[in-house]
This record gives structure tokens, C-alpha cells and sequence, in this order.
């Protein structure tokens, strides 16, 4: 039990690892640390920021506790004696009801993943078990159990379990055959009918996982959200919500509710993700860059947006990446389900209006359905957190460049655009104006790099006007 180093052991559970801890001990007892954060992370358990210890104390030999699977994570250990521990992952996918046995000592623990069950019968007696977990108890948590005795898993008790001391309750547990297995951490969506959420609803689907809300259903600027919902439930936010009325920012009302939603209630968002371990995915945009730059901007480049809207989104920014586990995705030119330049475009075509439109303004559209699969992409593919650039790739146009697509692909003259500069696009407006970044190409070499390729323009604009 002496003299050996911090390591760490793979178990056949994904995500269950058994850990060799150092015990140092003399003629007066022995010594250990039996968590110490920054060691153990560098050794490869995860941060999962435990804020509860419990310790189970068993007076005989034979005491069996289990098989329970809770809704968060657990780093079990002993102070004194030992134990046979059993675990059963009965999380839902293809490692259901695999099974690892391991004795653990003062110098062994095991960090169990939320949803694998966890069973332990002493072998010595006077047993104090230990366990360490990152969420409180709650009465309201969703369980899952498997019994003790089941034979599909077979698990090799040391003592029989009809010569031990089992609970009433442990005893009537199910069989495998017969258990609910646990969802993993649920996905939330904000802004889930704007055209974002919709392309994410599409790309996600319905699966019980996933909920999708609008801000009629959690009101991030509510003071009570920190407990609207169990947040320890949820393992992914999507932040597809967004004060997006660029020349209304610039009036006085535009100006506070465009800083209460795009920076007010992402800092209340980014603490919830930050407190719950939650990976926080938030959408950005080109216009936290003032669009001076000879070259496409990568997620390096330094802000400097230009209007109200650019800078709330770059302080939305600021604020998410603060977040340990977050991406921030940040586009150009939406174009989705719903009212929008392409829509509009066409529209125009139809009617035989020949419009003016903008050519000083550079930049590639961002198809939601793309944006929504990147976003699937990330996740999926466990990428390194940070920023991402992530739009349409091909060369970029302006906004005159791709109405003239449109019309061609409408089966009409292109010619019929006529372009115009975006100052004198706007030189009679009698409302306020934002003001726009004239270049806004994104690099996409991270994001491609990350193993998503973006579909290009012109192939994506063909297939969204014909669908």
C-alpha cells in the first residue's frame, strides 16, 4: 500500500478510471491525499468540481450497498478497511451493463462517471467509504438501480449474497432486462424559433435529450434562473438567441435592450455553464470587427466593432470565453428559414423590381443549416474549446455579387442589379443607421482543420433557393 506513485488505470467503462494513490506512513499511521485537484487533473481526471463529501461508515464484513447509478459524478475511496467495488454502466449506448470489479483499499479510488452504477460489499470490518460527488443531493434527481443478484452481469460477490446484510430497498431492484437506462445530459436550445433554432431543431431533432426553448419559456434575464431549471441535467447549452435589430441598437431603447440580451443575460448564462460544468456553445458575428482589415480575420484578430450591436456582441464574447468549456461560433450574413436577403432577393426578381443594392460590403453567407451542422460537428467530434470562424467558403461577394446570384439562379438577368455604395444606399434614411463593417470574410482554416469543411456559396445558395 506504500510507496507508490499517482497513476492511473483505464477501466473497460468508458470514463471509469481507477486511480493508485501515494500513501506515506510511519510507526504513528499513514498519510494520503486522497484529492488533490491539480495533480489528479494532470493525471487525467476530469475537473468535475466536486461540492459534496459523504462518508458511509460499516460496522461488519459483508455490508453490500448498490447497484446505483445517481445523476452526477463520484471519486470513491476508503479511509479505513476495504471493499469490493462493482460497477455497471447503465448509461444508455453500446458499453450498457458492461461491468468492472475492482478491491479497493486506502491507496486505490475510482472515479465513476454520472449514470454507471456503483455497488461495494466490505471485507473488512469498521469500513469507512468515502465518496466525494459534484452536485447536492436532491430529492427531486432521477435514479437509475439494478439489482444486486442479476444475473446477466453476474457479478462475482466474494461473500454470497445470501450470507450479507443487503437493504430492503437494494433488494427489489430490477434486473437488467427490466432497467430504465440514464439519458445522457440533456442539450438545451435558446432561440429556438428564430432561424437558428429552427436549422438546430432540424440537425438535433426530437430525441428526449434535447429541449428546445424560446425566451417566452426561460427568460435568461430573469433573476431566478440560476434555479429555472436542475442545470446539473444539462450538459450542452446551444445560445442561438440574440437582440439582432443592427440600426435599432443605435436608438436609446434599441441601445438597453440590446445590452441586456446580448450581454446581461449571456454573463447570467455564461456563470450557470461556468457553475454546472456545462459546455456553453454561443453564436457571435462579423461585426465585433470593423471590417478595415486587408485580410480575412481568424478567431485571433482583436475586436473593434463599430455600432452598438458589434459591441455587444463583442462583449458577449469576452464574457462566454471566460466559460472553462465553450465555443464560440462566430458567422456572417445569416441566411435561413424565414425573412431574409436571399428571400427578399428573389422576391424581387418575380415581381420585376431591379433593385440597388450594396457593393462596398465583402463577405460570404452563412447558411444556418451549416452553421447547425458545425455546431453538431463540434460537439460530436469533442474539438478543442475556443472561437471558430464559421461560414460558407468559395469566394467571397459582395451584397450586389450574391443578388445578382440569386436573380440568375431565379432564371432572370443578373443585370437587373444595379450596385450602389452603402453610404449613398443610406444616404436618406431618416432613422438611425448602423454602421457596417465594409469587409467581413472570416477565415475558415481552424474550423476546417477541426474536421468540418463548410459547403461552398454557390453550391448552398443553388440548393436553398430550389428547395
Amino acid at each position: 500500500m506504500f510507496g507508490k506513485p499517482l497513476s492511473t488505470t483505464e477501466s473497460p467503462i468508458p470514463g471509469l478510471v481507477v486511480f493508485d494513490l501515494p500513501v506515506h506512513g510511519d510507526a504513528r499511521g499513514w498519510f494520503k491525499e486522497n484529492w488533490q485537484r491539480e495533480k489528479m487533473t494532470a493525471a487525467g481526471l476530469p475537473d468535475f468540481g466536486p461540492v459534496q463529501n459523504n462518508i458511509s461508515f460499516n460496522d461488519a464484513v459483508g455490508t453490500t450497498r448498490g447497484i446505483h447509478a445517481e445523476p452526477w459524478d463520484k471519486f470513491v475511496s476508503v479511509a479505513s478497511g476495504r471493499i469490493f467495488g462493482a460497477w455497471v454502466d447503465l448509461r444508455e449506448g453500446p458499453t450498457f451493463g458492461a461491468v468492472f470489479t475492482a478491491e479497493i483499499d486506502a491507496s486505490r479510488a475510482v472515479f465513476v462517471p454520472r449514470g454507471v452504477g456503483n455497488a461495494y460489499q466490505t471485507l473488512e470490518a469498521d469500513t469507512a467509504y468515502v465518496y466525494l460527488v459534484n452536485d447536492h443531493w436532491s430529492p427531486t434527481a432521477e435514479y437509475t438501480f439494478l439489482n444486486l443478484a442479476d444475473e446477466t452481469v453476474a457479478i462475482e460477490w466474494p461473500i454470497p449474497l445470501d450470507q450479507v446484510e443487503i437493504s430492503e430497498k437494494d433488494k427489489e431492484h430490477p434486473r437488467l432486462a427490466d432497467v430504465v437506462a440514464m439519458a445522457p445530459r440533456k442539450t438545451l436550445v435558446l432561440g429556438a424559433n428564430g432561424q437558428l433554432g429552427r436549422a438546430l431543431r432540424d440537425r438535433l431533432g426530437d430525441a428526449g435529450d434535447v429541449e428546445y426553448v424560446d425566451r417566452t419559456q426561460l427568460d435568461l434575464t430573469s433573476e431566478d434562473l440560476a434555479t429555472a431549471r436542475r442545470w446539473r441535467d444539462y450538459g450542452v447549452i446551444i445560445n442561438a438567441a440574440a437582440y439582432t435589430a443592427v440600426d435599432r441598437a443605435e436608438t436609446p431603447d434599441g441601445r438597453v435592450d440590446a445590452w441586456r440580451s446580448n450581454v446581461s443575460a449571456v454573463g447570467t448564462l455564461a456563470a450557470v455553464a461556468a457553475r454546472h460544468d456545462i459546455v456553453l456553445v454561443h453564436v457571435s458575428s462579423d461585426y465585433v470587427f470593423d471590417g478595415t482589415s486587408d485580410s480575412p480575420y481568424t478567431e485571433e484578430s482583436p475586436l473593434c466593432p463599430l455600432g452598438v450591436y458589434g459591441q455587444t456582441k463583442a462583449a458577449g464574447d469576452a464574457i462566454v470565453a471566460t466559460v472553462p468549456r465553450h465555443y464560440i461560433v462566430r458567422t456572417s450574413w445569416v441566411i435561413g428559414d424565414g425573412k431574409n436577403f436571399v428571400r427578399t432577393m428573389a422576391a424581387l426578381a418575380e415581381k420585376g423590381v431591379n433593385p440597388r443594392v450594396v457593393d462596398d460590403q465583402i463577405g460570404r453567407l452563412s447558411f444556418t443549416q451549416d452553421i447547425a451542422d458545425g455546431i453538431a460537428h463540434l460537439l460530436s467530434a469533442g474539438a478543442e474549446f475556443g472561437t471558430y470562424n464559421l461560414t460558407n467558403s468559395g469566394r467571397p461577394r459582395s451584397w450586389a455579387d450574391i443578388a445578382r446570384m440569386v436573380f440568375e439562379s431565379a432564371g432572370h438577368d443578373p443585370s437587373r442589379v444595379s450596385g450602389v455604395s452603402t453610404a449613398a444606399y443610406f444616404a436618406d434614411s431618416d432613422v438611425p443607421v448602423a454602421p457596417r463593417p465594409s469587409m467581413s470574410v472570416l477565415d475558415l482554416r481552424k474550423i476546417t482543420e477541426a474536421g468540418f469543411a463548410p459547403p461552398p456559396l454557390g453550391e448552398r445558395l443553388a440548393d436553398y433557393l430550389t428547395a
